[in-house]
């Protein structure tokens, strides 16, 4: 139903009986978001022009905003409640302790324990997240190869690309947005060799063109 909102930043709370927060004033209409210690971090000062990715939730007696700066944090935020057991507060106490890269580094790992380092996430849970989300942020069968016909990969690297990409489209970009960025890094930084150099890379790269 939204995307962003993009206006005053009126408060932000890092602790308070209602928790995290901002508000945000919106053409005279002041928008209380709930987000992460994290995002009151780099969000700036009081009385600055903002833009804010909001998640809407939308329960039997209430409906909440929760925000984050970029588009990515906040399609992770979304993925992590499609497990079964976790809310709003668990999937926004992950988004706080890692970053994207982390997160992905971390399910394309299995790496169960450090995911577990998150407040309130147990063993079992981190378990369950990584089960049910792995599949989901690489999705080999519905993945389409991108176009790299014009850049010079070798035929090895491959299946690399379209792991990348795969998590790119699990995040909500289009396969053009992805093909292209991966191509820009690809070409631009030739250091960038393993799916988390290069994921990483293009997930900064499109950041900045938010």
């Amino acid at each position: 139903m939204y995307e962003y909102l993009k206006g005053t930043l009126i408060s932000k709370q890092q602790t308070s009986y209602r928790g995290s927060h901002i508000i945000v004033d919106v053409n005279n209409v002041g928008y209380f978001v709930n987000t992460g210690k994290s995002t009151i971090e780099r969000i700036g000062a009081e009385g600055d022009q903002v833009k804010i990715y909001i998640s809407l939730s939308h329960k039997e007696d209430s409906m909440s905003l929760t925000g984050f700066i970029t588009r990515e944090e906040r399609d992770i935020f979304n993925i992590l409640q499609s497990v079964s057991g976790i809310g709003v507060k668990s999937a926004l106490l992950i988004c706080d302790e890692f970053s994207i890269s982390e997160l992905i580094d971390i399910m394309i790992r299995e790496d169960f324990k450090e995911l577990s380092r998150a407040k309130g996430v147990g063993i079992k849970v981190a378990q369950k997240i990584i089960l049910e989300l792995k599949d989901k942020l690489i999705n080999w069968s519905n993945a389409t190869p991108p176009d790299i016909s014009d850049i010079e990969v070798k035929e090895t690297d491959q299946s690399t690309i379209i792991e990348v990409q795969s998590v790119l489209i699990s995040l909500g970009y289009s396969a053009n947005e992805a093909k292209d960025a991966i191509k820009e890094i690809l070409h631009s930084r030739k250091e960038c060799s393993t799916t988390e150099e290069i994921l990483k890379a293009t997930l900064s790269y499109l950041s900045k063109l938010s």
